[in-house]
């Protein structure tokens, strides 16, 4: 089990900003998932990895295809108080769910820099 938040790097967040996106993937992703996957998410320490998208098209994709999986996913759209404007995809959260339901999703992408 693990879960998996990708970062929109085109946007070039200050840390404190991609901190706030990322946790908001993180939740609002293991609220969408199923009680058992919730459940061994948790027993297994949470595990999540941050990986990098180049921009809002890539993350469109694998938001595609996540859904397609049936993975639970969830694509943050900023409010736009701050840093960006209103509407601005930051990034998206997959998982909790099998690592290898993940894989085949995200697999291929960067780790966070």
């Amino acid at each position: 089990m693990k879960q998996v938040i990708i970062i929109n790097r085109s946007l070039a967040l200050p840390p404190g900003k991609m901190a706030a996106q990322a946790a908001h993937a993180s939740v609002a992703a293991f609220l969408m998932a199923g009680q058992a996957d919730k459940a061994a998410w948790l027993h297994e320490g949470m595990p999540k990895i941050v990986l990098d998208a180049e921009n809002r098209e890539q993350i469109d994709s694998l938001f595609q295809l996540a859904q397609e999986a049936g993975l639970p996913a969830y694509l943050v759209k900023d409010a736009g108080r701050t840093v960006v404007a209103a509407g601005t995809v930051t990034c998206l959260g997959i998982g909790p769910a099998p690592a290898r339901a993940i894989n085949a999703v995200a697999g291929s992408l960067p780790l966070t820099r």
